[in-house]
């Protein structure tokens, strides 16, 4: 997400301030900001309104997954209600199990960042982890491990995979010309080939 970004604002002749903060306060600073710019935000009808949105810029294919070695098979959603799962504090993956009926401080484990989560599934203080597949296999790496070797596949949420995918946004009060650029400019990243070349990459 960030090299299509940084592909974006090359393309643009512009240098943009990257900062890392937890998830909740990214979104509300972007909602309650002008001109700042979120990703990698999934689109859905709930978020539809607070934000404008740029493009897709990374694929979305959610699962939840759980420490290689553990004996946890799922044949849908409702089953994962008796196990305890790691979540981010207003991502897609929380805000969707909350509308499936899921409790934090029942089922559900909040966390500020994906990194957290991760950890806490090592340690057994959770037994699922939701999460975007690319992402999780980044974090996995980056913890020194072996994604294969580290993390088995439960269950796929389809509702959050395969159609659109991870979208860069600006909150509702950015002026619509500034989107408009940057919907300019991440098309043509795609047509000069920079867009493909970043995702064959971390494919």
């Amino acid at each position: 997400g960030t090299e299509v970004v940084e592909a974006v604002l090359k393309e643009l002749g512009l240098s943009g301030q990257f900062q890392s903060m937890p998830w909740a306060r990214a979104y509300e600073t972007a909602i309650s900001t002008p001109g700042v710019l979120l990703y990698s935000i999934v689109r859905t009808p709930e978020r539809e309104r607070s934000f404008k949105w740029v493009g897709v810029i990374a694929p979305a294919d959610y699962h939840l997954f759980a420490l290689a070695g553990r004996d946890i098979r799922l044949a849908s959603l409702e089953e994962a209600k008796r196990w305890q799962i790691g979540t981010v504090q207003q991502t897609v993956g929380e805000q969707y199990l909350l509308a499936q009926g899921f409790q934090k401080g029942q089922n559900l484990q909040s966390s500020v960042r994906n990194e957290l989560n991760y950890e806490k599934l090592q340690q057994g203080r959770i037994d699922l982890w939701i999460m975007n597949r690319l992402t999780a296999y980044q974090l996995v790496r980056q913890a020194g491990h072996v994604p294969g070797k580290t993390l088995q596949d439960v269950l796929r949420i389809e509702a959050l995979s395969g159609q659109g995918g991870f979208y860069m946004a600006f909150g509702a009060q950015t002026p619509d010309a500034v989107v408009e650029r940057f919907r300019k400019g991440l098309q043509a990243t795609v047509r000069n080939g920079t867009y493909d070349r970043i995702q064959r990459k971390w494919q």
